[in-house]
């Protein structure tokens, strides 16, 4: 579903005094996944399963977040579908291994959503937050009130913003961005870094 950018009613609930220690098993993670599980390919797109590499420890940084999340989603953009150049068989392969991947190190994704749409204007397509409406339409015990968004790009962050839920910033592709940010709830090297800060608490 695309419309105009000025159409859509974001929610733009800025948070504040956000701290790990409010998480339980009642809360929702939403992952990013290019930058933040596994590594980008620079000005290009993950095509085939073969050119997905994951970052060290990122598997099981999932299975740790799972301790600490109802559920865990994926939610990331694949203009590459879009465009033609990536088929969507592949990106399907591509989520049904990885899921397999975190299953064997004990955690679990309960769901992916991606978005191929060209055009900014898209409903459906980061910084718009139709993907994380969607999966609160689909999971009846998601409350976006418990809610976090994990990415590496300030696309994800604005995500967050618009959806209405708490942000925190990866710095794996973006290490020189400057912080504070208002768009930026709390910020870790990688997503690692964030899972150990949380199972220490």
């Amino acid at each position: 579903m695309a419309m105009a950018s000025s159409q859509i009613a974001f929610m733009h609930n800025i948070k504040n005094n956000f701290s790990l220690a409010k998480i339980d098993k009642s809360w929702t993670l939403f992952l990013d996944r290019d930058g933040v599980i596994n590594y980008e390919k620079k000005l290009d797109y993950i095509h085939k399963w073969s050119e997905f590499k994951f970052y060290e420890d990122a598997i099981e940084a999932i299975a740790i977040l799972n301790k600490h999340f109802n559920k865990v989603i994926i939610v990331t953009n694949q203009k590459g579908v879009g465009k033609g150049l990536t088929k969507e068989e592949d990106l399907r392969e591509i989520h049904a291994n990885l899921a397999k991947a975190v299953e064997n190190a004990g955690g679990k994704i309960d769901a992916f959503y991606y978005c191929t749409a060209l055009s900014n204007d898209d409903i459906c397509r980061k910084p718009n937050p139709g993907m994380g409406i969607q999966a609160a339409k689909d999971f009846s015990d998601i409350d976006l009130q418990k809610a976090v968004m994990v990415g590496n790009n300030i696309s994800d962050m604005e995500f967050a913003r618009n959806l209405g839920v708490h942000s925190v910033f990866l710095q794996t592709t973006n290490p020189d961005l400057a912080l504070p940010d208002a768009r930026i709830d709390l910020h870790y090297p990688t997503l690692w870094h964030f899972a150990q800060a949380l199972d220490k608490l």
